[in-house]
């Protein structure tokens, strides 16, 4: 499909939608005490966005890819370090809560405490990039 023919702020719209969804279903996981869970729906926040600043920014359908700091390059974020850290901190829930041979390290791991923290991280890092879509 040529670039000219894409409703580029439908897509972004669709995006943002999906990483607000997403966000919100992060919530209620970790309220249920399924912190893994919880922080692999807040990696898909964060990809859903940075998918939506994409398509904004590039004018094309966003890229099959999960790796966050890989998207947000490819969509043109300059991060400083601390946000680059945070985003392959946060590209690691997808992985670790995906796959047997680490889901269960990465599940003992997720206690209460940390998805918390984890979280408000995921938070942070997704109101500075909503905040670019506007």
């Amino acid at each position: 499909m040529e670039k000219k023919n894409l409703d580029i702020e439908t897509i972004k719209r669709y995006w943002i939608a999906e990483g607000e969804e997403a966000l919100t279903v992060a919530g209620h996981l970790f309220e249920k005490g399924d912190y893994s869970y919880a922080l692999f729906f807040g990696h898909l926040a964060i990809e859903k966005l940075l998918k939506g600043l994409f398509v904004d920014r590039q004018h094309e359908h966003a890229p099959r890819l999960h790796s966050l700091p890989r998207l947000a390059r490819l969509a043109g974020l300059n991060l400083d370090e601390a946000r680059q850290d945070t985003l392959i901190v946060i590209s690691a829930f997808n992985i670790e809560a995906r796959y047997p041979d680490l889901k269960r390290s990465f599940r003992e791991r997720c206690t209460e405490e940390y998805a918390r923290e984890q979280l408000e991280k995921v938070k942070e890092m997704f109101e500075w990039l909503r905040r670019m879509t506007r």
